[in-house]
């Protein structure tokens, strides 16, 4: 009996330190770029394209490719929007910097988060409903220019 208790303990134990663990992913490899940075064409290995402009425009190319992108009402119209990173807990286009994007389509007026990851100097992103999750490996779009 004693031994099962131990052993319920040690298991909820174990969980609740993944279930941090992995929350705490999302921030230790959370990365802020400059909307400079954010400029030009970021790809994938699956054939999506992002290609983002000063003014808070971007296009797209197979976006609805993605996973997230089923989560709008037509995601094969999903190819132009705006852009704003997010500013403490809304998406604000005068921010100029940001370890999270809120991209909202033209098309169906879907909006989709976009987490950054990696390091300053190179970065990654993943249009993702949750950061923990991520992306799936060839998922994560990276900067060409």
């Amino acid at each position: 009996m004693v031994r099962q208790i131990w052993r319920s303990a040690a298991f909820t134990a174990v969980a609740i330190a993944l279930t941090v663990s992995c929350g705490l992913a999302a921030a230790i490899y959370a990365t802020e770029i400059s909307a400079d940075q954010l400029a030009g064409r970021w790809t994938n290995e699956a054939g999506t394209s992002l290609t983002f402009h000063a003014d808070h425009t971007f296009t797209s190319e197979n976006f609805d490719k993605l996973l997230v992108a089923s989560d709008c009402t037509h995601p094969s119209d999903l190819s132009s929007g705006s852009w704003a990173f997010y500013s403490e807990t809304s998406a604000d286009e005068t921010a100029s910097r940001g370890t999270v994007l809120s991209l909202t389509f033209s098309a169906d007026n879907c909006r989709v988060d976009t987490y950054l990851f990696g390091d300053e100097d190179d970065p990654s992103m993943c249009p993702t409903a949750d950061p923990d999750e991520g992306c799936d490996s060839i998922g994560y779009l990276h900067r060409t220019k």
